[in-house]
């Protein structure tokens, strides 16, 4: 989830003249010869995640991966976004009962992790949140020099949720921290060295990539696949500008336990010589919800040492208990601010870090009282695969 204003030196990604026409689907899907096409198509809405197109991708996905003609799929946005994540005017407005989107996403985003056949993310463009959920996880994540992913879900009262928390904690050093509290954008070849994506074309190549790969004739195996994104991608160094080049004092000071500790470490290296790129980080922090930091921290820390499925599951609690106001609204107050009134001014509640307790975080973190309305995944490999859909759940027979 995330919303923030596009930059204004992304372009458009050339698209095939199939998509580029006035089509009202909000995924559109494509077969050609081996390889499977999925356009999200809401450019207009920032190819946003919702009900509808979690649907549809995982009723396209199951079909792919079960069909012997289908040897990969290549997944990439309309316009000039891959995709900012959740749909924030919806659920500001729907409020909890979004419960059907939410169990539906979820449930994509494990197949997605866990997919049969290779499956590339072609990212020209905004990946926010549960944008970078859909890309990361791809066995190919081809980004481009207009490139932006960012995770600010702390920002907005909320947490990194759609595997977010698997993902991020399983990046280099404290790195996962660093980008879930503080929210910062990762451009082009950062996304790479980060390790939220595996290769770095330019935007000029990026269409011949995609021709290239769907004139594939010899099965889409995934070495094949591999060498043709190799062809086209260039080697990522980081430049000493790049905060990838501060690994060193990011690792020192998001180790730290607590929030508040972290903040502590942070202010002191910032006065520091050189280390001037920290304070528009500290202010980005100091900005956001105190409860979404520290479910943020917390969650990427546990994430450390769960499973996917785990994770999954976790993050679907979270969710399901901040939808519901269990202990605080700030997701609907900084919506509110962010997008709806747009004053940039949210009133958090709890206010301030050492307002927000332990006890408080239980509550958060706690499994749903009732176990049909808990996510329904499956936790081993003789598990049905595609089981577990929302039509089977207990949200389902409840609205019945």
């Amino acid at each position: 989830m995330g919303i923030t204003s596009l930059p204004s030196t992304i372009t458009t990604f050339p698209m095939p003249s199939e998509v580029m026409k006035q089509n009202r689907e909000v995924v559109i899907a494509e077969e050609i010869g081996h390889g499977r096409v999925l356009t999200l198509n809401r450019p207009n809405n920032l190819n946003y995640v919702s009900e509808k197109v979690a649907l549809t991708l995982g009723q396209k996905l199951e079909k792919y991966e079960k069909d012997d003609n289908a040897k990969f799929v290549i997944l990439k946005g309309a316009g000039r976004t891959f995709s900012a994540g959740g749909d924030l005017e919806r659920i500001y407005d729907a409020r909890d009962s979004v419960l059907e989107g939410v169990y539906r996403i979820y449930w994509l985003f494990y197949h997605i992790h866990t997919y049969k056949k290779p499956h590339i993310a072609l990212v020209h463009g905004l990946s926010m949140g549960g944008g970078v959920g859909l890309m990361a996880p791809m066995k190919f994540s081809v980004v481009t020099e207009k490139a932006f992913c960012s995770t600010p879900e702390a920002n907005l009262g909320y947490h990194p949720d759609c595997g977010l928390s698997y993902i991020l904690s399983r990046l280099p050093g404290r790195l996962g921290e660093y980008l879930g509290l503080t929210g910062v954008k990762l451009k082009g070849k950062e996304v790479v060295a980060a390790g939220l994506a595996t290769h770095f074309v330019p935007s000029h190549k990026l269409f011949q990539l995609e021709k290239s790969l769907l004139s594939i004739n010899n099965g889409g195996e995934e070495d094949t696949i591999r060498s043709v994104i190799d062809e086209f991608s260039t080697n990522v160094q980081i430049d000493e500008t790049s905060v990838l080049s501060k690994l060193s004092i990011i690792d020192d000071c998001f180790s730290r336990e607590t929030v508040e500790e972290i903040l502590d470490s942070f202010e002191a290296e910032a006065g520091k010589k050189g280390n001037d790129w920290i304070m528009p980080m500290l202010k980005s922090i100091k900005k956001a919800s105190p409860i979404g930091l520290k479910i943020t921290l917390r969650s990427i820390r546990e994430g450390r040492t769960q499973t996917l499925s785990e994770c999954l599951r976790k993050e679907f609690r979270i969710t399901i208990n901040i939808l519901q106001t269990i202990i605080s609204d700030d997701l609907y107050e900084g919506i509110r601010a962010a997008i709806i009134d747009k004053d940039k001014s949210p009133k958090w509640n709890p206010s301030t870090l050492d307002k927000v307790h332990d006890e408080q975080l239980d509550l958060i973190f706690k499994p749903l009282e009732q176990h049909d309305l808990e996510l329904q995944i499956p936790i081993n490999e003789e598990e049905c695969r595609w089981g577990g859909k929302y039509e089977n759940s207990g949200y389902c027979f409840r609205t019945k």
